[in-house]
């Protein structure tokens, strides 16, 4: 997927109480304006920080910090193989927005300002949380994410990783249509508003049906998928301040797609019935029945894409741009973290550039994290919290 760097694993939380550690302010704030001259001198911006820390625990950025401080953010990302493109995100400030109603809009409004057209990548920053008090946060992993309906007989109609989710926002009285595709509401949660339920208007959602380049009867399968990753429940770190709720998206990628969210036992589990549809030998896995079927499911979610005129990447392009942005940061002298478990494609890893060579994996801040509490709540657990 090409969004900054989603962690798939939670890390432990941050000390809510304690106040911003002003090292870590120093650090962002002199590279930042290092690497925005145009900002002018630093001391005198330290000096308003520091002040700020000593009087109420925490800062506020302003506009331009938290615009690169985002950027970097991303350009940390050690799992995400789209870095060479951290410098066109697109920063949306939506620190003002209060109520979820509030935050409902701007969220559909991030949507269509990245998907309409042609997709670029947003992230939209909300209130930072501060030492000791509540915050806002959405419990969806994406902004756009297909229900898994689990059935009487043990299996689950749509995507078994919502599963959770599923039940619980049924439990808060939602009630979708039981197909394999349907769109979850997103389950906004804010200090003053509690828990609230919002439908995502259609003009939000982009979809792409799935057909197949040579083979005509793959459109008999009803596929679908979204055009836009919007990933919502990590937490943005710049500088010591956390933003809870930060949604942000890229484009995909195609495996992501298709040898994954299609073609993982545990999501869609589309393979065998692609091979079934393909006349394959599934008796014996030397026929590689399942690499066949792999591919062709891929060749139609990248032929899909690109006739509907929806930006998506192949896994050798992207590979070969990584490269050029190791090549960049290098140049730049500045280290590049890289989780090579992540970094290699899914799918004919060996054939990419990105798969002959080592990596350092190193927790680089800013950065995006995954705190258990928010990775329990995107399972509708909402009472596996941490505190």
């Amino acid at each position: 997927m090409i969004v900054p760097g989603y962690r798939d694993q939670p890390v432990e939380p941050w000390d809510r109480e304690a106040p911003v550690d002003p090292g870590e302010a120093e650090d962002f704030l002199r590279r930042c304006y290092t690497e925005n001259p145009r900002l002018g001198p630093v001391e005198p911006r330290l000096a308003i920080v520091r002040a700020q820390i000593a009087a109420t625990g925490s800062y506020v950025h302003t506009t331009e910090e938290l615009a690169h401080g985002a950027r970097m953010a991303w350009r940390n990302a050690s799992r995400c193989i789209g870095r060479l493109y951290w410098r066109s995100l697109v920063v949306l400030d939506r620190r003002r927005a209060r109520t979820a109603d509030e935050i409902y809009s701007l969220l559909v409004q991030h949507l269509r300002a990245a998907g309409d057209g042609a997709l670029r990548p947003v992230i939209s920053v909300f209130a930072p949380a501060q030492p000791g008090q509540p915050f806002a946060r959405v419990w969806n992993e994406q902004l756009i994410r297909y229900a898994g309906y689990r059935t009487e007989a043990g299996e689950t109609v749509g995507d078994p990783r919502q599963a959770g989710l599923t039940e619980a926002v049924r439990g808060l009285g939602w009630r979708g249509k039981g197909e394999a595709f349907d769109v979850l509401p997103l389950v906004i949660e804010t200090p003053g508003d509690g828990i609230r339920l919002y439908e995502l208007p259609e003009r939000a959602i982009r979809e792409v049906p799935l057909t197949h380049p040579d083979h005509g009867w793959f459109a008999e399968l009803g596929l679908r998928w979204h055009a836009v990753p919007a990933i919502s429940n990590m937490r943005l770190t710049i500088g010591g301040v956390h933003y809870p709720l930060a949604p942000f998206n890229g484009w995909y990628m195609g495996t992501e797609v298709g040898a994954r969210n299609l073609a993982d036992a545990d999501r869609y589990d589309l393979l065998p019935e692609i091979a079934k549809r393909l006349e394959l030998d599934t008796s014996r896995e030397s026929t590689l029945w399942r690499d066949r079927a792999l591919v062709e499911l891929n060749r139609a979610v990248l032929h899909s894409f690109e006739l509907a005129g929806v930006k998506m990447s192949d896994h050798h392009t992207e590979s070969q741009r990584f490269m050029a942005h190791l090549r960049n940061e290098e140049r730049a002298g500045r280290p590049v973290p890289a989780d090579w478990t992540w970094i290699v494609p899914p799918m004919s890893g060996g054939l990419t550039p990105v798969f002959h060579r080592y990596y350092e994996e190193m927790d680089l801040r800013p950065a995006f994290y995954l705190d258990d509490e928010a990775a329990n709540l995107a399972q509708g657990c909402p009472f596996k919290r941490t505190r």
